[in-house]
This record gives C-alpha cells, structure tokens and sequence, in this order.
C-alpha cells in the first residue's frame, strides 16, 4: 500500500527513518541537548542531512516528571514546527502527542503526521488527524495513563492485545475520516510493558505486519534494550541495531530512531538480505 503522509506520499517498499527531535529540558536520551529552539533546529539540519524522511518532534517527555499542561507543550512545539515547515516543505513532520487541543494547533502550523504514544487517551485526537488530513500513529500502551511507568501490568497474550488494540484504534480513526493509507501501528515497546513484554512482541512482530497497517518501532536506547544488556542508556546502540534488525526482517516500515544514519544501513543491509532491496552496486565477481 501507498504509505500516506498528510502532503507526502511513500511506495510499499519505503521504509523510513523518524528522527526524534525532542523540545524538553529533561528528556532521559539527551539530557535537555536540543532544548533550546536554536539546538533543536541544527538537530533537524542534522538529520535532514544523514537522510531522515520524518521528524518527530516532542515537547513532553514521557516518564514521569514536573506537569506540562497543554498550553505549555503549545508554546514549547507549535512555532517550532511552523519554522521547521518553512525551511524544509519536502520533509515529513511529527508531532508527539496525545492531546488533541496541541495535534490541532500542530496540524494548522504545517504537521504531518500525529504520534499518539498514549494509545488514544484523548479521544479527540483522531478527529484531528482527520481534519487535517494527518496520519496517525495508533499505539498500544496497555492503557496506563500518561507518563507514568507499567507496575506489574499482566497480558494473557501481549501480541494479540497491541493487535487488538491498535487495530481497533485504527478503524475508528478510518471511520472518523482519517486516510486508511495514513493509519500507521506501533506496539509501543516499554509503554505498558516489562521487558518480556518489549521481547515478545519484537519477536513476534511479524503478527502486527500482517494486519496490513504500516508498522512503526520506536526501539533506540530503550530500557527493554538496557535491561537484556544490563546498559545504560548511553551504551545500548548495538543493542538496539539488533532489535531493529529483528523488526526490519519482520517488515516493520518507521523506525523512530536517534542515530539516523547507522539505522538506515541496518535496515537497508537486512532488506537486501531479505530480497526486498537491491544492492547499491554489486560489481564483484562481475567486473
């Protein structure tokens, strides 16, 4: 299918890389690196260069910390994203947000796409992306209310309810008049999860693509990835490469990522491998 992303459109062979972008002083990656307007701005310069089709940008980190009401997570995304709309009209914008009042302000500001980490907790959301013709990203979070850490949570089968779930998160958002071209999955690693939760549904991850909604994994730096590893965040890179390897054989088709470039030829030299890609030149044994 031909992957929809508000005025941009992909081939069912694209797969694309989501350079995260985050507006927060306390995100637990970088440490407030890209706080400032300006650093955030030479962050997408950055990113724009080492080939990310997408930016997502986030004005509110997602573990628990100090309260970002919604005119706040306004004032720290809206004018940022019309600034980056107007230096870069070919790129693919993302907002990371559950709150439909800031998707909206987003959307008018030149936002392609709406990243609901939190699994539909505003409801609204959805109608949004359809007014304005955005994608959205459906996620599955077991529930748990926003930036808070899962304590014990419990799945019969944790592949079968990110299904359930982000399907059915996906048909309402088609029945509101959201593009079935611009619905996109995500089992949201960590979010409602324990580690084994994070494992099995990057094992199992082929189950989602099946569904036949573009699927998308946010995997880079995360703590599933420390916990298998016993890392901390600033050493999980090879780690996470391995669980995107995984993801990219069972066709995942966003990456949301950190390091731009080594994920990009991770998932290109595995779909290659799998025969979906061909290589980039191949004269040996042949010239």
């Amino acid at each position: 299918m031909t992957l929809k992303l508000g005025r941009h459109s992909f081939d069912d062979s694209a797969t694309l890389m989501m350079a995260i972008v985050n507006r927060t002083p306390d995100s637990f990656y970088d440490k407030g690196a890209t706080w400032a307007e300006d650093k955030a701005f030479d962050r997408v310069a950055q990113v724009v260069d080492q080939g990310a089709e997408i930016v997502d940008i986030g004005g509110i980190k997602a573990a628990p910390g100090a309260e970002i009401d919604a005119e706040e997570e306004r004032r720290r995304v809206v004018d940022f994203v019309a600034r980056v709309r107007a230096a870069y009209p070919r790129l693919v914008i993302s907002v990371d947000t559950w709150r439909a009042s800031v998707g909206r302000a987003v959307c008018e500001a030149g936002a392609d796409v709406l990243n609901d980490a939190w699994g539909g907790h505003d409801p609204e959301l959805a109608q949004v992306a359809a007014d304005f013709d955005a994608a959205l990203v459906c996620t599955h979070t077991g529930g748990v209310t926003p930036r808070t850490r899962p304590h014990r949570v419990e799945y019969v089968d944790v592949v079968a309810d990110a299904i359930r779930h982000t399907v059915g998160e996906a048909e309402r958002a088609i029945g509101l008049g959201v593009d079935r071209d611009s619905v996109i999955i995500d089992p949201a690693h960590d979010f409602g999860k324990n580690t084994f939760h994070s494992l099995e549904v990057t094992r199992r991850l082929g189950e989602m693509v099946a569904t036949g909604h573009p699927v998308l994994v946010s995997l880079s730096n995360k703590d599933f990835v420390g916990e298998t590893l016993d890392l901390p965040v600033g050493e999980r890179l090879t780690g996470t490469l391995a669980a995107t390897a995984v993801c990219a054989l069972a066709g995942a088709r966003i990456y949301r990522v950190h390091e731009v470039v080594e994920t990009r030829q991770v998932v290109d030299m595995v779909a290659t491998i799998a025969g979906r890609r061909p290589p980039t030149r191949a004269i040996r044994g042949l010239a």
